[in-house]
């Protein structure tokens, strides 16, 4: 594999030499001093770095918040970026962190033939991010409302005819399209799939609560997943606190606790089937829950890190690159390791920014937009960071260009061709198709569409404003044709996301890595170039959005 990697490597400067003639930029070409600039040596000591045991974990509101961001700052000043949000490198992101206990340990559902008691932990998971010490909820009727959608472009509506003020809505994890292949997008997830969204809408619609019905199919994660990820101290920007934006309380049951809840209220048993086609009508189910919660409330604030290279000629509009700095800080020891060092994620996306920053720094000539370069915050927590960002832009986001992020790079080596998060949704594919042509590279989308990777990531929340986002990674089709090498590689890097074996060792093969930097450095660069604005794909959920704000 190395072997294979060095010979592609000393291709490179036959490849970049005839990049630009007579000073002009060749968008055809690539730059030969701008790639050569992008190092396996600085790049790997970049992620060794942020991955150490020095950096505890790098999760916000700790010691390691304060360690990283300084790192961050210290790099962009070494690479001669200017500060990125009015002369400094940091934008505070006021964030609160409540973590929310039940004061009754089952959650009873009383019906008018019974009642029965779930579990905490076991059978549901609850909270709350209001700002409010403690939640009483002294009797809220339960209604199930299917998926939880409203979406007038694909005719859904499933709070049609009802008002669900004061009440606790029950809802269905996904998107109606991953049930019947007519309906929305098919298997790939729309936006109405993610839990996000589910607990957005209730709080639109006045629920008091809300409750999502766990299927580990749909949801493509375990009950484990949902224990650990929704107990605990939660993190949340101080601005999505408000009722308009938070119902009283928000949580989970398990698939055998929803059936038990609709045994009680009399509902056949194939009512979450019916709720998958359309026409579905939203169902009182004549039972009610109490919920008293306690919240212990800590207010406090991380920081983006904003760097910058201005544009030379339209220096007012702006390309953006992300990734996320933090991670998950300590933990409990697993084989006496406890720090959850986080270098596939996302240390490595971090170590990108510098690279790029180098390349664009090296470029013969310079970008005639401007450059920003954003690590972002809380990620882990819920994109925290970059839905700041998003809410409380330092660029304006009618000048924004595009947001290219970069999050979770594999380590298995180099691939034939490179994935796309969410094909189909912006017109930022068609440069990555042109720039991965110039690699020999192809194009494919990603291999689960069901899973609503495209939500999950940085740039979401630059898609949800109406900026278009590329979450992009390598493929599958290793180069290497040493099976066995793959395999064992392939094989020692799996099981490590989120878990504290996501350290660098003899198993990274870097070339893949820097092979996806260099493309995304490309990609930005020909952009940066042009005076044309790509915007969302006609199919796209968010096309409208997208519209509206270029308009501005």
């Amino acid at each position: 594999m190395k072997k294979t990697l060095f010979l592609l490597s000393g291709a490179l400067p036959l490849l970049f030499s005839c990049q630009q003639q007579d000073g002009k930029f060749d968008a055809t070409q690539l730059d030969s001093t701008a790639m050569a600039a992008i190092s396996e040596e600085s790049y790997s000591n970049y992620v060794k770095t942020l991955s150490s045991d020095n950096f505890l974990g790098r999760k916000p509101f700790t010691k390691g918040d304060t360690l990283t961001v300084n790192y961050i700052e210290e790099q962009f000043k070494a690479l001669g970026l200017d500060p990125g949000n009015k002369g400094s490198y940091f934008q505070e992101v006021p964030m609160v962190e409540t973590a929310s206990m039940p004061l009754q340990k089952s959650l009873t559902f009383q019906g008018k033939s019974g009642s029965f008691s779930a579990a905490y932990l076991e059978d549901y998971v609850i909270g709350s991010r209001r700002l409010d010490e403690q939640i009483n909820i002294p009797a809220s009727e339960l209604v199930f409302v299917g998926f939880g959608i409203v979406a007038p472009e694909f005719g859904w509506n499933d709070y049609e005819g009802i008002d669900v003020k004061g009440k606790t809505v029950v809802a269905l994890v996904s998107d109606p399209g991953h049930y019947d292949k007519n309906l929305f997008k098919a298997d790939t997830m729309t936006y109405y799939g993610r839990w996000t969204y589910k607990y957005e809408e209730a709080a639109r619609q006045g629920a008091a609560g809300v409750l999502l019905i766990h299927d580990t199919e749909a949801a493509s994660y375990g009950w484990n997943v949902v224990r650990s990820g929704w107990s605990g101290p939660q993190l949340s920007l101080v601005e999505n606190t408000s009722a308009a934006k938070a119902t009283s309380f928000e949580g989970w049951i398990s698939s055998a606790t929803a059936a038990k809840l609709f045994a009680l209220a009399g509902q056949p048993k194939d009512i979450q089937d019916q709720a998958k086609r359309k026409g579905f009508k939203p169902v009182p189910l004549n039972v009610n829950t109490s919920v008293q919660l306690k919240n212990n409330i800590r207010k406090s604030s991380s920081n983006n890190v904003i760097a910058q290279i201005p544009g030379s000629k339209r220096a007012d509009e702006t390309i953006i690159y992300t990734a996320h700095w933090d991670h998950l800080g300590i933990g409990e020891a697993v084989d006496g390791d406890s720090i959850y060092n986080g270098a596939i994620d996302n240390a490595a996306g971090v170590s990108a920014l510098f690279e790029i920053a180098k390349a664009f720094k090296a470029a013969k000539i310079q970008p005639e937009r401007t450059i920003v370069f954003l690590a972002v915050t809380a990620e882990e927590e819920g994109l925290l960071g970059s839905d700041y960002y998003a809410q409380n832009p330092v660029f304006p986001l009618n000048k924004t260009v595009a947001n290219l992020n970069m999050d979770a790079f594999s380590a298995a080596g180099a691939t034939r061709d490179v994935s796309i998060v969410g094909r189909g949704q912006t017109e930022i594919e068609d440069y990555v198709e042109r720039s991965a042509a110039k690699f020999s590279r192809i194009v494919k989308g990603e291999g689960n569409p069901s899973s609503g990777g495209f939500y999950r990531s940085d740039h979401f929340n630059f898609v949800k404003v109406g900026v278009p986002g590329l979450f992009m990674g390598s493929g599958s089709e290793l180069i290497s044709a040493d099976s066995t090498a793959n395999a064992t590689r392939k094989e020692a890097l799996a099981g490590r996301y989120h878990t504290v074996a996501d350290e660098v060792d003899d198993h990274w093969d870097f070339g893949g890595i820097l092979q996806d930097i260099r493309l995304f450095f490309d990609i930005g660069y020909t952009m940066s170039m042009e005076k044309t604005f790509p915007t969302f794909k006609k199919q796209s959920e968010f096309k409208e959005i997208s519209d509206k704000r270029l308009a501005k």
